[in-house]
C-alpha cells in the first residue's frame, strides 16, 4: 500500500499533469454555474469540486472525450492511479462526491444519457481512534482554573461535571439550571435525538458543583431573573453577561486551562475529555453495555471504539516496559 501523501507532494504531482483543455474548463464551469445557481452551494464547496474535476481532465488530457467523454472505466483507472500515488482514502472519498455531483449534472442536463460515476465503490476510510488525556493530564486540567475568581470556579465545575459524567460540550452547554439532583447524586442529560439519561455524579464532581451554585452562581446570576435561552430553560452555567457560555467560549477556556496545566493545548478538546472518560471507565474495568448507556449512544458498535483504545494502550504500555517487548 502507498504512503499517503502530504498536501506538497499532491500539490506537486499536480503541478506536473497536463495543461487544463479549454473544453473540459468549460465543462467545469458549466457545472459549477449550475451548481451555484441550484443549490447554493458555498465557496469552498465550489472550489473542491473544482479541483477535483480540473485534475481528473488533466489526468485525461482530452481523451476519450475528455472529462465529459469519460466512462465508467476511465474513472476505475483514474482512482487506482491515485491510489498507487498515495492519495488519502477521505481525499479520495471526497472526488466520488464530486464525480457523481458532475456526472449527475450531465445526466439532468441531457449531456450525457449514463451516469460513470454511479456504481464508483466509496473507499474505505478508516475510523481514527479517540484521542484521549491520561488521568494524570485529566488531574492537571481539572486543577488549571483559578478557583478564586468567579469565572475560575464556574470552569472548575464545568470541567469536572464534563470528565464525571462523559458528556458532549452541546450537552454541558445546555443543561438547565435543575438538571442537578444533589440529593441523588446525578446530572439529566438530554442527548441526541432528545434522549434523556440520568448520569451519577463522583464526590469530586459534587463538591465543585456545589461550590458553584453556592458561590458564584448566584453573583453571575444577578439580582434579576435569569432569562431563558433558546429551549425555554434557564442555563445552568452562566457567564458575566448571564447567558450559558458558547461552545467556542468553552473550547478556548480549555485551551487556556490546559496551557496552565502543562497539557499539549493542541491535543486537548472538549470532545477529548469525553473520550478520556470512557477510556479511563473501560481502563479500571467498566462494563461496555453500562458504559454505552452513561455515554447516551444508541448502537453498542459506537462504543466498542473505546476497547481499540484502551487495547491500543495496553499494546503500548507492553511495549514500553515489558522485558520482550
Amino acid at each position: 500500500m502507498a504512503q499517503a501523501r502530504t498536501t506538497a507532494e499532491r500539490r506537486q504531482l499536480a503541478r506536473a499533469l497536463p495543461p487544463l483543455r479549454e473544453a473540459d474548463a468549460r465543462a467545469i464551469q458549466r457545472f459549477l454555474d449550475a451548481a451555484w445557481a441550484e443549490q447554493g452551494l458555498a465557496r469552498r464547496s465550489l472550489e473542491a469540486y473544482r479541483r477535483d474535476l480540473e485534475q481528473l481532465a488533466r489526468w485525461r488530457d482530452g481523451t476519450g472525450g475528455g472529462l465529459e467523454g469519460a466512462d465508467r472505466q476511465a474513472l476505475f483507472d483514474y482512482l487506482a492511479w491515485r491510489a498507487r500515488q498515495g492519495y488519502h482514502p477521505r481525499s479520495n472519498a471526497r472526488l466520488r462526491a464530486s464525480l457523481r455531483a458532475f456526472y449527475g449534472h450531465l445526466g439532468r442536463s441531457g449531456a450525457r444519457a449514463d451516469d460513470p460515476a454511479a456504481l464508483l465503490d466509496p473507499p474505505r476510510v478508516p475510523r481514527p481512534l479517540p484521542k484521549a488525556l491520561t488521568e494524570s493530564e485529566v488531574d492537571a486540567l481539572l486543577a488549571a482554573p483559578d478557583t478564586a475568581t468567579l469565572e475560575g470556579l464556574r470552569d472548575r465545575a464545568m470541567l469536572e461535571l464534563m470528565y464525571a459524567a462523559g458528556l458532549r460540550v452541546s450537552e454541558l452547554g445546555g443543561l438547565p439550571a435543575n438538571a442537578v439532583n444533589r440529593r441523588q447524586g446525578g446530572v439529566r442529560v438530554l442527548g441526541k435525538g432528545g434522549k434523556e439519561r440520568l448520569v451519577p455524579l463522583g464526590e469530586e464532581s459534587q463538591h465543585w458543583l456545589q461550590r458553584y451554585l453556592e458561590q458564584a452562581r448566584p453573583v453571575l446570576a444577578g439580582t434579576r431573573p435569569v432569562p431563558a435561552g433558546p429551549d425555554g430553560q434557564v442555563p445552568l452555567f452562566l457567564t458575566a453577561a448571564r447567558r450559558a457560555p458558547t461552545r467556542q467560549a468553552f473550547w478556548q477556556a480549555l485551551k487556556r486551562h490546559a496551557a496552565a496545566a502543562g497539557v499539549d493545548p493542541r491535543t486537548v478538546t472538549p470532545h477529548g475529555l469525553r473520550h478520556s472518560f470512557a477510556t479511563h471507565l473501560l481502563n479500571r474495568g467498566a462494563d461496555l453495555r453500562a458504559l454505552q448507556l452513561l455515554l447516551g449512544h444508541a448502537s453498542l458498535s459506537t462504543t466498542q471504539i473505546y476497547t481499540r483504545v484502551a487495547n491500543e494502550q495496553l499494546r503500548q504500555l507492553h511495549a514500553r516496559h515489558h522485558p520482550r517487548g
